[in-house]
């Protein structure tokens, strides 16, 4: 059966198909002219190089392994001011801040990517793959109540290598005075998902994941509302990850996680319990660090598709209609595409939509294929952020012939402190950030911000929305490929 196919019908026209055809984004959806083109790509190649983005990222002591060379140890004290121990984890994108919020949500994907993909993974991928859940996971286990490491606008304020900080490292906590139920269901979501990825390999580090996103989810639920609704927390989150669409989901996404992590039957009463309360009917085409509904309707439907908890059965036609909210052939209301086709919503780092919406379809899309269930929408598809789109490009960082060379990061743009380990102070950055010249440390693997909503894209490293490249964005993308290897469409590479 091929992976996808295209359809020349109109646009309105509506067909019945089973999810596992129409949900096969190849990273976006596209026009099926270029369908041809993406049988060049090279998916392990893809693959190996999402996961090692990672190394770029990470912030603390670097292990021997380190294959990122031109990285560093840094922020090493983090936590000291505050006497906890808080190295480690991720830089979320391009700046040297540990946000606790989109992080968590990196954590949940990448280890969802393995939980659903890690078989289609060569050995080594997988290996690494789960190294990158684990370095994210150790520090969130600090971190239950304290969701974030740095003053973000002071270290705006330079471009410095996270080798060279200088600047505040501040530590801020939740409570029960001030409370943080999206951080902390955030949390809890990734240490369950890790949880099953460690499960075979080493229970007792599982078991310790487990324990933590129950503790975590307890607080949560325990002492509700948003992180940015306190006025300090605000201060350290906003306006760069605010809740915008509150704690409710992340409420039902630890609940979902912890479910199908443990099996017990607490939390599916919570989620059946407790659903309408906190928007699980809420409709939505957008899945991302700050709204997980979509994430939740396709998790939890899938104790019903199976056959096991027919009560869920809500779940699933909301899962439907997310899906055909997103199909152009769909007569349900949906999101907006460039010419090029690739889904677009404003507000800046696009690809964060594209490959969390095409992780989501791809596992619904596994989900059905085991089942008689099916989805009324349409179907095309194709690569676009691999290169088949109107500039002819790759947006990751070292794949193909062209890709973006001047990204919005500091250690990239700025020599490595391995051949200029004199320090470059906060404001002696600058002229790296005003060079026009490529960075000289490629971040490979590292997916951009990507083009405008007129496909253009102009490879300036000041125009942050499009050329910074963040955690959040691969995570999600390491599934899909993972998957695209395991399940190669005639004339694809394999690795």
């Amino acid at each position: 059966m091929a992976l996808c196919s295209a359809s020349s019908s109109p646009v309105r026209r509506r067909s019945r198909v089973r999810v596992v055809l129409v949900c096969c984004l190849l990273l976006a959806l596209a026009a099926p002219s270029v369908a041809a083109a993406a049988a060049r790509h090279d998916y392990g190649d893809a693959l190996a190089k999402s996961i090692l983005f990672f190394e770029g990222q990470r912030s603390g002591r670097l292990p021997a392994g380190q294959r990122a060379a031109w990285r560093g140890d840094s922020a090493v004290s983090d936590g000291a001011a505050a006497g906890v121990d808080l190295e480690g984890g991720y830089y979320d994108a391009g700046d040297n801040v540990k946000f606790g919020f989109p992080m968590a949500f990196t954590a949940t994907m990448l280890a969802w990517s393995v939980v659903e993909f890690g078989d289609a993974m060569p050995p080594a991928e997988r290996a690494h793959a789960t190294d990158a859940v684990r370095w994210a996971t150790d520090y969130l286990l600090k971190t239950i109540s304290l969701p974030g490491v740095g003053d973000p606008w002071k270290d705006h304020g330079c471009w410095e290598r996270p080798e060279d900080m200088d600047t505040a490292r501040t530590v801020y906590n939740i409570s029960s005075a001030r409370p943080g139920s999206d951080v902390a269901g955030e949390t809890a979501a990734a240490l369950a998902s890790a949880s099953m990825v460690f499960r075979d390999a080493d229970p007792g580090y599982a078991a310790r994941l487990l324990a933590g996103a129950r503790s975590a989810f307890e607080f949560a639920d325990a002492h509700k509302g948003a992180y940015s609704d306190d006025p300090e927390l605000r201060a350290g989150g906003c306006p760069f990850y605010c809740d915008f669409d509150g704690y409710q989901d992340e409420l039902l996404w630890g609940a979902a996680w912890l479910r199908r992590a443990s099996k017990e039957d607490t939390y599916l009463d919570y989620i059946q319990n407790n659903g309408k309360t906190l928007g699980a009917e809420d409709s939505t085409n957008e899945f991302g660090w700050d709204n997980k509904h979509a994430g939740v309707n396709v998790l939890v439907s899938k104790e019903f598709i199976d056959g096991e908890v027919l009560s869920l059965q809500s779940y699933k036609e909301f899962a439907d209609g997310f899906i055909c909210t997103l199909i152009p052939e769909s007569s349900s209301p949906h999101i907006t595409y460039t010419p090029g086709g690739l889904i677009y919503k404003p507000g800046g780092s696009n690809m964060q939509h594209v490959t969390s919406i095409s992780f989501l379809l791809l596992t619904y899309a596994k989900y059905l294929s085991k089942s008689s269930h099916t989805v009324n929408c349409g179907n095309v598809s194709a690569d676009y952020i691999l290169g088949d789109n109107p500039m002819k490009m790759s947006y990751m960082v070292g794949y193909g012939d062209r890709y973006p060379q001047r990204i919005h990061h500091r250690g990239s743009s700025l020599p490595s402190i391995k051949s200029h380990p004199q320090r470059i102070a906060c404001n002696d950055g600058t002229p790296y950030y005003n060079s026009s010249g490529s960075n000289p440390n490629p971040l490979v693997g590292a997916i951009v911000g990507g083009p405008g909503e007129d496909d253009a894209y102009e490879d300036d490293r000041a125009d942050f929305r499009k050329s910074e490249p963040t955690t959040y964005i691969n995570a999600p993308l390491v599934g899909v490929l993972a998957y695209l290897v395991g399940n190669p469409a005639p004339g694809h590479v394999r690795h």
